[in-house]
């Protein structure tokens, strides 16, 4: 499940913002609408992880919502919210394809316990965005859309915008996102050591190598690779993965055996690599193949609306901890 926009359907002003106002705070994506065409349009633009409908509404009702919403997207969860004389029409409704339903008036509690039964709150481990900002709104379209193909993304930003999560979101929305998702920070594996543990290496292979190792690409084959910050990479293993990236094979040192690959690349750099390809510092060859679908990530400080929501979400995240470690 996906931390997707949850979309409220309400005509109710009051209700529609308490409901929203409950979710918001805990650490969910949220958007209230009055009608219920509204709703559709969003669904048509944007992805959407779960709808909560009013049924009594004008002037399009909730189950009319519901079948075509279904009609938009059939895998969409969709729980109806219903006063006690209106329980049958709920129940109807979810013959025509609603998931659940809430009786009105209800708790905090009971609306949270729903929702997460369709949608995780918390999924930074499973590769979601926080994306409140219409830059990230915009960037997170974009990447779903790319997250379906195999293509090289590389991912432009400063240190701390975002870039690995984002990297994970790509890999959790694509077709290999039950294979392996192996991330290396090139810039804190020791020059020496980064090339080994890239491309593995057999036992004997240099002093120390008592065993042999399958490197990180190997760990991802059938999945996606994430080459963290490569251009901290020296230009001399520059050659050797591009050669690597031509090929879609890999040989580890001091071995003679060729490993087929099937991994999907992805990259981050908090550098400009067209000015460092200029400077010298970078492959303009590596460059090409990396660059083949560029992303970039506006730093926080120009995504002023999405503060509040990580900042809540991380705190979510760390008190849940908290209380999972707490001496009994």
């Amino acid at each position: 499940m996906n931390q997707s926009m949850i979309l409220v359907v309400e005509d109710d002003a009051s209700l529609r913002h308490a409901v929203c106002d409950t979710l918001e705070l805990a650490g969910y994506r949220v958007e209230g609408m009055e009608h219920g065409q509204s709703a559709l349009d969003k669904i048509a633009s944007q992805p959407v992880g779960l709808l909560l409908s009013d049924l009594q509404m004008q002037p399009m009702d909730g189950q009319t919502l519901l079948k075509r919403a279904k009609a938009m997207m059939p895998d969409l969860p969709v729980v109806m919210m219903t006063a006690y004389g209106t329980v049958q029409s709920a129940v109807d409704a979810m013959h025509l394809g609603a998931s659940d339903y809430l009786l009105k008036p209800f708790e905090a509690d009971a609306l949270i316990q729903r929702v997460q039964q369709y949608i995780s709150d918390l999924g930074t481990d499973e590769g979601d965005m926080v994306a409140y900002a219409q830059s990230s709104i915009d960037l997170q379209a974009i990447a779903r859309r790319v997250a379906e193909t195999d293509a090289t993304v590389l991912i432009n930003g400063e240190s701390g915008t975002g870039k690995e999560v984002l990297a994970s979101y790509l890999h959790h929305h694509s077709p290999r996102s039950n294979q392996p998702f192996v991330a290396i920070n090139c810039a804190a594996i020791p020059e020496n050591m980064l090339e080994a543990t890239l491309f593995g290496y057999e036992k004997g292979a240099f002093t120390g190598a008592s065993q042999a190792y399958a490197g990180k690409f190997e760990q991802a084959n059938n999945g996606t690779i994430l080459l963290d910050e490569i251009s901290e990479m020296d230009l001399s293993l520059q050659a050797k993965l591009l050669r690597v990236l031509q090929e879609r094979e890999v040989e580890r040192i001091g071995g003679r055996k060729v490993i087929p690959l099937n991994v999907r690349v992805l990259a981050t750099t908090n550098r400009t690599l067209r000015d460092e390809v200029q400077a010298g510092r970078f492959r303009e060859d590596l460059f090409y193949r990396l660059n083949v679908f560029p992303l970039q990530i506006s730093p926080l400080r120009q995504r002023v609306d999405d503060i509040l929501p990580l900042s809540n979400r991380l705190l979510t995240k760390h008190a849940s901890h908290a209380r999972r470690v707490a001496p009994q």
